[in-house]
């Protein structure tokens, strides 16, 4: 079918579906979702478990490694992180990219089976292992909440009572709160006072154990009713706690058991009916006394000391209201439903109770989508200026016309096919700018060249649009094809930026449709014959064409010559290349900052809550910062897809900075990045800007690892002789290794032999110790749908003195006979040092050192450090990976490999199909190469980073030039056709394609000088 004759023959038709085109952009447009970044899977669970009293090494050999070989038989694992500490084992797993949302829910449910089928061998005191699967869930609205005058009680209850509103607004997937406090009951107890009535935690515990549980009390039967039976005691309030009897043990419980078992037993069972029971009649007849808790210990409601975690907002203590949207919906709308529904409950709100928006992503897609789309508008608008200059106000609007018709037309395409507007779809149209307006260009340049020979209009627009239809067809799929990689890739990468490919591919086969159909009409309408048109009229009779005919025929003549120099720029190019700073992702333009703070290992959580208001108070009333939020012993609610959280550690705290401009965040950046590093000279700090896509917390991660089980000294010395080279490196910063520091322990040497003759055992010992400071858990206070633990521990003065008396600290054996000083039952008490963290890679015992670049990126300090580190002499065993930026880089680059090949065929196969002919190809392809000179001539003297963005700009440079190229082979062949030799052939048809490669390339690249301005597009613009 000739499609240019079909389209201006039924030009009501054509003229119909452009209005159809044009009336659903608009519409998809405004029902498109919205989105920052594109959604990727974050394919990383993690697995954490409790075992209390354990050891580090414990946990790693009874509890990590068990769970470790379960999961290794999964042929989907990628790699394998854990980390056992102290009574906790965390296993971070990580999943083969390929396994994408559809695919995933399936491998986190074989996972669980599998952890579920190796609980039954853990050893005793192991809790169940809880496996967060939703690790990668966003929360893309956070609400501050404090309180000035407020109880911590009473602003939780403010925060829950706002969290169930908000999570039934349309649009909300869940609403989580973060930083809440966990409620204990605390029994303050009083040594002296234990030791002198000789009651043991045993009684404590006996008596609380079963008080406050519910107890089926079964059911009686009256003459036609059955009646359930309830038996209340349980506890109403804590203060009730305190009138509890305690049951005696040791000595009294034994001349109890014994009267009770006798044959008198019985004389006590009757004088205690049902009716009595509970009254201490039994015990007051045996032991003659009645003790109550509160007469050895003092009750009172609290939080959990020391907290897990804390927050601030602006200094002062708040909790968080985390939401997230539903997967697939529009954050925009979400956002303004969540705005709709606060006006209406803020008021409500008592005075002092300040609810801040912290966190507002639809804000920002808000900001990022409208800033794009202004410097998407403004490319279109100096693509029209470009287009007026060079051809006139005609040619101007047809090209103009089908520029925006090809636009609106592919957000109908984006809409059916369910893709968001986000920065990578939106990027999508940029890049292909230049290749959407070129079919047009072409085109209208042939309308309007076969007027001025004296075709008729209708002849001249349907013969320009005919003649090289199919070569434009196969171009254009060849330009799209260039992205194909990209789509077909498995990595995260991959699905990040998948979008591009369909976006691009059906913007440029519609601006193919349109050139075909549009176009020709449009130029029957616009175009006016030259006043003196003739047959014989040659329009490339201008200054610019002679100029140009010149070059190329001296070009042709000095043909070795000019090949010669070509090749000595590409050669040079390739060695200036690798010169040129090398990003896998750009920085995001987000107004916020991070400051991660590391104390030293072992540091109390209050002593870093307390040490980091320093740097509160120096930001406090800085213009520049909007609102700060802090996030003490672990990483805050994720946000952010790209960026993991944290996990729990009492020595961590991270404050997230919300600044009002963009503009503000690199002077912030340099001027905290000194000051902390001056200040906080004990702890390691960290100021981090927001990056794009999939990427790495530490850039810079080296892992070394041994033998299963491998000396943990050997590890830590070769990380430390990296951390040595790292330190000499201008070029790195934030150096540390993921073992962290060594810490100290109290080590009770319990005797075997003194304990039996005292009948005092090892967990006398550990309950004694856990007493005395921390507590220990002797029951459970139920409060409506809440368990608090009820906790026993000593008097708040002797909790002070107890680590200068720990040798007095008095120990009550199983029997309660007697307590005894825990000197009396141990050989030595003593401080001994040991590694705080085992960290385990893909099952092996490793150090990983860990590290940023400073002033350069990431593969310029890799380069500076690589061959002393490759000098490390490794003993037997040992290997050295490198993870973070390189695994990234080497992973998404290697994902493109898969989808070059069925991309190289399908384009080698329409440029052979195109010409009948192998040789034509084969110019084609010895012709992209050359791209590469421009890219270095600008990328290298500019220091330019040459990342992921750069390289979407180099590949739309590739399409572009492989498009020209077909359209100027297919044009010397039809010169040839027509009779011409093969010289004039050549240098006519280039003659002719000149207007229209100089305008496409123009306009491609005034199109993206808007973007030079973004952060994150300046890559790619300097590169296209």
């Amino acid at each position: 079918m000739n499609l240019p004759k079909f389209a201006v023959e039924r030009s009501t038709l054509t003229n119909f579906i452009v209005v159809l085109a044009f009336l659903g952009g608009i519409y998809s447009y405004f029902n498109l979702g919205q989105l920052e970044d594109p959604d990727f899977t974050v394919k990383i669970g993690a697995i954490i478990t409790q075992y209390p009293g354990a050891t580090p090494e414990e946990v790693e050999l009874e509890v990590t490694d068990r769970i470790e070989s379960a999961i290794q038989e999964m042929p989907q694992l990628r790699y394998l992180t854990s980390y056992s500490r102290a009574g906790l084992s965390i296993i971070k797993v990580e999943m083969q990219q390929e396994y994408w949302a559809d695919r995933l829910p399936q491998v986190w449910d074989e996972m669980r089976k599998k952890i579920r089928d190796i609980t039954p061998n853990f050893p005793p005191g192991v809790g169940k292992p809880d496996v967060l699967d939703d690790f990668s869930f966003v929360f893309g609205f956070v609400l501050a909440i404090t309180g000035d005058g407020y109880t911590y009680a009473e602003l939780e209850e403010y925060a829950k009572a706002l969290r169930k509103e908000l999570s039934l607004v349309s649009g909300v997937a869940r609403a989580d709160l973060w930083g809440v406090q966990p409620k204990v009951i605390y029994l303050d107890i009083s040594e002296a006072q234990l030791a002198e009535l000789k009651i043991s935690s045993e009684d404590i515990l006996a008596t609380l154990a079963t008080q406050n549980m519910v107890v089926s009390s079964g059911s009686i039967e009256v003459p036609g009713k059955r009646l359930r039976i309830e038996t209340t005691g349980e506890f109403s309030s804590p203060e009730e706690i305190g009138e509890l009897v305690i049951r005696r043990s040791g000595l009294d419980k034994l001349v109890q058991d014994t009267l009770l078992s006798s044959p008198f037993s019985r004389d006590f069972e009757d004088t205690v009916p049902l009716g009595q029971a509970g009254s201490g009649s039994r015990a007051d007849v045996i032991s003659g006394e009645l003790i109550r808790i509160k007469d050895i210990a003092t009750v009172r409601q609290g939080y959990l000391e020391p907290p897990i975690q804390q927050m601030r907002f602006n200094g002062q203590p708040a909790l968080a209201i985390q939401v997230a949207n539903i997967t697939g919906g529009n954050i925009v709308d979400t956002g303004n439903n969540i705005d709709a529904r606060l006006e209406e409950l803020l008021p409500l709100l008592p005075a002092g109770i300040e609810v801040e928006r912290f966190v507002w992503q639809s804000d920002l897609v808000t900001e990022s989508i409208g800033g794009f789309l202004i410097n998407l508008a403004e490319a279109v608008l100096i693509v029209l200026i470009v287009l007026y200059l060079a051809m006139g106000w005609r040619m101007a609007l047809i090209i103009g016309w089908a520029l925006v018709l090809t636009i609106l037309a592919t957000f109908v395409v984006m809409k059916g096919m369910s893709i968001d507007l986000q920065r990578v779809s939106l990027g999508a149209f940029v890049i292909a700018l230049g290749m959407m307006v070129d079919n047009a260009i072409v085109v209208a340049d042939n309308a309007s060249v076969g007027l001025a020979r004296g075709k008729k209009a209708v002849e001249a627009a349907i013969d320009a649009a005919a003649k090289p239809s199919i070569a434009l067809l196969g171009a254009t799929i060849v330009a799209a094809m260039a992205f194909f990689p990209v789509y077909f890739a498995k990595a995260d990468t991959g699905e990040y930026a998948r979008t591009l490919f369909i976006v691009v591919g059906v913007s440029l086969f519609l601006s193919w449709v349109v050139a075909m159909t549009v176009t020709p009409l449009n130029c029957i309408k616009l175009l006016k014959p030259p006043k003196k048109a003739a047959d014989d009229t040659d329009p490339y009779k201008t200054p610019l064409f002679n100029l140009y005919r010149r070059i190329l025929e001296s070009a042709i003549r000095n043909r070795f010559t000019t090949i010669s120099v070509m090749v000595a720029l590409l050669i040079s190019a390739i060695i200036g290349f690798p010169k040129i700073p090398q990003q896998f992702f750009p920085d995001s333009t987000r107004t916020q900052l991070r400051i991660d703070y590391w104390g030293p290992q072992g540091t109390p959580i209050q002593y870093v809550s307390e040490d980091i208001k320093a740097i509160e108070k120096k930001l406090e009333g800085d213009p520049r910062i909007k609102n700060i939020g802090t996030f003490i012993g672990s990483g805050g609610p994720r946000f952010y897809l790209p960026v993991d959280p944290e996990f729990p550690y009492p020595e961590y705290a991270q404050l997230i900075v919300n600044t009002h401009s963009f503009d503000d965040i690199d002077d912030l950046y340099n001027e905290l990045e000194t000051w902390t590093n001056e200040k906080y000279t004990h702890a390691l700090t960290r100021i981090r800007k927001y990056t794009v896509g999939p990427g790495d917390d530490w850039p810079f991660e080296l892992r070394i690892s041994g033998p299963a089980e491998a000396n943990l000294n050997v590890l830590r010395g070769l990380a430390e002789q990296v951390i040595e080279i790292l330190e000499e490196s201008p070029y790195a910063r934030h150096v540390r290794t993921d073992m962290r520091q060594r810490v100290q322990k109290v080590v009770t040497d319990y005797d075997q032999e003194r304990g039996r003759w005292s009948g005092v055992t090892r967990n006398d010992v550990a309950e004694a110790t856990s007493r005395g400071y921390d507590g220990v858990a002797v029951g459970l206070y139920r409060e409506g749908d809440s368990l608090f633990p009820i906790i026993a521990r000593n008097e708040e003065d002797e909790r002070k003195r107890v680590a200068n008396e720990l040798d007095v600290l008095q120990v009550n054996s199983t029997l309660g006979l007697k307590s005894l000083p825990l000197g009396q039952v141990t050989k030595d008490i003593s401080l001994e040092w040991e590694d705080p963290i085992i960290v385990r890679f893909q099952r092996r015992r490793q150090a990983a050192v860990q590290a940023s670049a400073n002033i350069v990126t990431f593969p310029t300090l890799r380069a500076s450090v690589i061959d002393q580190i490759n000098a490390i002499e490794l003993p037997p065993g040992y290997s050295m990976f490198w993870d973070g930026e390189v695994d990234s880089t080497v992973t998404a680059q290697k994902s493109l490999i898969p989808g070059m090949v069925p991309a190289a065929v399908v384009i080698a196969v329409i440029m052979v199909a195109l010409f009948n002919a192998f040789r034509a190809p084969l110019v084609i392809i010895l012709v992209v190469p050359f791209a590469i000179v421009g890219i270095t001539a600008i990328l290298l003297p500019t220091q330019t980073p040459f990342g992921f963005m750069a390289l979407l700009g180099a590949m739309s440079l590739v399409g572009l030039m492989i498009k020209n190229a077909i359209v100027l082979i297919d044009e010397i062949n039809a010169n040839k056709d027509a009779g011409q030799s093969d010289y004039d052939a050549i240098v006519q048809a280039g003659v002719s394609r000149l207007r229209p490669v100089l305008l496409g390339a123009g306009t491609t690249i005034l199109g993206v000088v808007p973007l030079l301005q973004d952060a994150f597009w300046i890559s790619m613009s300097m590169t296209i």
